[in-house]
């Protein structure tokens, strides 16, 4: 008899198999039978060259930015330091000087 996992959210011992997933009948969690253990995987963040991004990180814009909702205008060559990455349509949370708080796409930076 094989033995099941346990549940990842619970940790009980009473999955049971669903078509292509497990089940956890005390909490109701579902997660497919090809996931790994490891349930959350981190994303790797990579720059416009293909150097993987951390926080904390100094970037500088390889393109000119424009800055929605005003006239401003990031320029080529703009270092940002102290980058954090998030999830959703822009990977980069920063500062920038003259700018503000801003959100950036991966592509339009390069690791300094």
């Amino acid at each position: 008899m094989t033995t099941l996992p346990s549940c990842p959210k619970c940790n009980s011992e009473y999955t049971y198999e669903d078509g292509g997933n497990y089940v956890c009948p005390e909490c109701a969690h579902e997660w497919s039978m090809t996931q790994e253990d490891a349930a959350e995987e981190t994303k790797v963040v990579k720059d416009a060259v293909g150097n993987v991004l951390q926080d904390g990180d100094t970037v500088t814009v390889i393109k000119d930015l424009k800055v929605k909702g005003s006239s401003l205008v990031v320029k080529v060559g703009t270092k940002v330091r102290n980058i954090r990455l998030v999830d959703g349509d822009h990977d980069i949370d920063c500062k920038i000087d003259g700018v503000g708080q801003m959100g950036l796409k991966s592509e339009f930076v390069k690791k300094a």
